[in-house]
């Protein structure tokens, strides 16, 4: 999918989810770091993990890189920033 053809999207009505993945592809983009597939992999695996202990809800689900500041101040270190809205713990959150 090229630039112009996701900035479409962001013009028609889709899902949010659907916006916010072609949102975080957009993000990706613009940073050299990190492909959309690796941020996909990252993705779906922390879901994997917080789906054994809550349930989640897509709508408003977003993940993106970003820089911040380092500890120190000296230099822009890359930052994953997640939304993730749970709808609510599974009554068993050992995750077993």
């Amino acid at each position: 999918m090229d630039f112009s053809s996701l900035i479409n999207k962001f013009f028609a009505k889709n899902k949010s989810k659907d916006v916010a993945k072609d949102r975080l592809k957009l993000v990706l983009m613009g940073d050299r770091g990190v492909s959309p597939e690796l941020l996909d992999k990252i993705k779906g695996e922390i879901m994997e993990v917080l789906s054994k202990y809550m349930e989640i809800s897509d709508d408003g689900l977003e993940f993106k890189m970003t820089k911040t500041d380092s500890e120190d101040g000296t230099a822009m270190i890359p930052a994953l920033i997640a939304n993730i809205p749970i709808k609510h713990m599974r009554a068993n959150s050992t995750g077993e």
